[in-house]
């Protein structure tokens, strides 16, 4: 029997057994705003049987051994062949079957397929991070591949299909496959321009060999992957088979698995190609206008990995302090405390509500939303990555001591929380982009400002935004030194103009208050007194 100084007392119950889709507000009530009500019902059972995998004991268990459990290389067998493979816990498999099987690579597949798929994308992440980043390449590798339709024809019912099929086969024999990308070289970084990997042309048509070294392949065990090699014509996109059609395994020599900061059940990997067999995707020379619209999509899922990211540090705070009691009362219902989770919640809802705008976008597909989707996709990109880490400290710092131990996830949130604002391109490589777009391409800049310009007139916070925005754009000389203050400035603009037509009037109040009409401090927390912050609160509830 326990002796009475080991009594647990005040300690929050842990967050389990509960639907991750159906308890966030922002969420349902995106999906039901942007997708056909003809496709709402079968949606929402889908998202909602998804949302209780997701809150599910298994599947938080699942995150956490795939998390302590990295992936393991294996470089040659024991007689000293090559093999180049790298070992998975089980429970990586397990997540990202889930991922498959639920539709998350198969949005160019069905109607309202991007929505439904950032949704249950937003859902199933909050389980554990590292393994969307092959289920994110799968997705994004499509559009990219419809540069070659018969390349597309071949491969594009592979990627969408709901079977994950593992283990190292000639992706013909598979009843699904997944992707992976490399871009980064050791010497360009970011400038993929500067790449050396060189690729000579083959006998057959549109074959080649690659030779050069990627510094950041992801998931390497995947069953293609989409590269950048030098071509005789200048940059080219490739497709590299992991197998070849013959069965034999194609030059993919993995010099070793990076020691990351957080994503550790994903294996980053540097490869080295030596006469790697590549099929050509689109014409020589075109190798980033090729693969852009692979980049584009993966952008988006940094926005969604983020928001699903700061959606589970809220829920995780927000629970702590309706259990937790100090001072007499419960901490949910102490002014600086709620003041603190109402803060974290306008951020969680402000960035949840642009990703669902974004992926409804991609469903359109029209000229209109093509183009706002041009500057939109990275002004979000960089703004609501950047925001996650913050929000994920401050929201560590909630549950004080007991959110600093590993048990409480945590801390994995918080080491997670960096990577979309680096992953597919920095904050600087986002606002130049920005930049370049506003610059060169003035139709996306006017669906930009129609898309803001629908909320005129609701709240005069956001019309004087609006109104210094457009004073910003009007004078583009020397843009590029304070890049960030506007690409800053529109993305939080895009976000004050949702929340004014669709959150309700506490949440866009707090806002526009706050992040438009300057009454914040620098630190979360620093709302004014005088707003409605307990229905905020209350709203980001995960209701367990």
């Amino acid at each position: 029997m326990a002796a009475s100084t080991h009594t647990v007392t005040n300690q929050a119950p842990p967050l389990v057994g509960y639907d991750v889709f159906t308890s966030d507000r922002a969420l349902v009530e995106g999906v039901e705003r942007h997708l056909d009500p003809a496709l709402l019902d079968s949606a929402r059972d889908e998202l909602s049987l998804l949302g209780r995998a997701a809150g599910s004991a298994q599947a938080q268990k699942w995150g956490d051994l795939a998390n302590t459990n990295p992936p393991v290389l294996h470089t040659h067998d024991r007689y000293g062949n090559r093999i180049d493979e790298v070992e998975f816990h089980p429970a990586w498999h397990r997540l990202l079957g889930k991922a498959v099987s639920a539709g998350l690579t198969a949005a160019w597949a069905r109607p309202g397929g991007h929505l439904r798929r950032a949704a249950g994308f937003l859902v199933w992440t909050q389980v554990e991070g590292g393994h969307g980043c092959p289920v994110s390449m799968t997705h994004a590798a499509v559009p990219a591949l419809r540069a070659d339709p018969a390349l597309a024809a071949e491969w594009e019912p592979r990627l969408t299909s709901t079977v994950y099929d593992e283990g190292l086969r000639p992706a013909s024999r598979k009843a699904g496959a997944v992707f992976g990308m490399g871009m980064t070289e050791k010497q360009g970084g970011s400038d993929v321009r500067a790449n050396t990997t060189r690729a000579q042309a083959l006998a057959e048509e549109g074959t080649y060999a690659l030779t050069g070294h990627k510094w950041f392949c992801s998931a390497p065990m995947s069953d293609g992957f989409l590269v950048l090699a030098q071509a005789e014509q200048g940059l080219t996109c490739f497709l590299v088979p992991r197998v070849l059609e013959d069965g034999s395994r194609n030059v993919f020599a993995i010099q070793r698995l990076k020691d990351k900061l957080g994503n550790r059940s994903n294996a980053s990997s540097e490869v080295e190609f030596d006469g790697t067999w590549a099929r050509r995707v689109g014409d020589e020379g075109r190798g980033v206008r090729t693969i852009i619209e692979m980049v584009a999509a993966t952008r988006l899922d940094c926005v969604i990995g983020s928001a699903a990211l700061m959606r589970q540090a809220v829920a995780q705070a927000v629970h702590h302090a309706t259990y937790r009691e100090a001072f007499g009362g419960r901490l949910v219902d102490k002014p600086l405390m709620r003041n603190v989770l109402a803060d974290l919640a306008l951020e969680s809802e402000a960035a949840t509500t642009l990703a669902l705008r974004l992926a409804a976008a991609y469903d359109d597909g029209g000229e209109q939303e093509q183009a706002f989707l041009r500057l939109a996709v990275p002004a979000a990109k960089y703004w609501v990555t950047k925001r996650c880490t913050p929000l994920a400290g401050e929201a560590l710092e909630c549950l004080g001591g007991n959110g600093y131990v590993e048990d409480s996830g945590m801390p994995r949130l918080l080491r997670e929380a960096p990577l979309n604002s680096i992953w597919e391109g920095s904050g600087n490589v986002q606002a130049l982009d920005v930049l370049r777009a506003l610059q060169r391409e003035p139709r996306a800049l006017n669906a930009f400002l129609q898309e803001v310009g629908t909320a005129r007139g609701a709240d005069h916070r956001l019309d004087a935004a609006i109104k210094d925005l457009l004073t910003e754009l009007a004078d583009l000389e020397g843009i590029e030194g304070r890049g960030r203050r506007l690409v800053e400035r529109m993305a939080l603009v895009l976000q004050g103009s949702l929340l004014v037509r669709y959150a309700p009037p506490e949440v866009a109040d707090a806002f526009c208050a706050s992040r438009l009409g300057g009454d914040w401090g620098a630190a979360f927390g620093t709302l004014p007194h005088s707003l409605d912050l307990a229905s905020v609160v209350e709203r980001a509830a995960p209701g367990v």
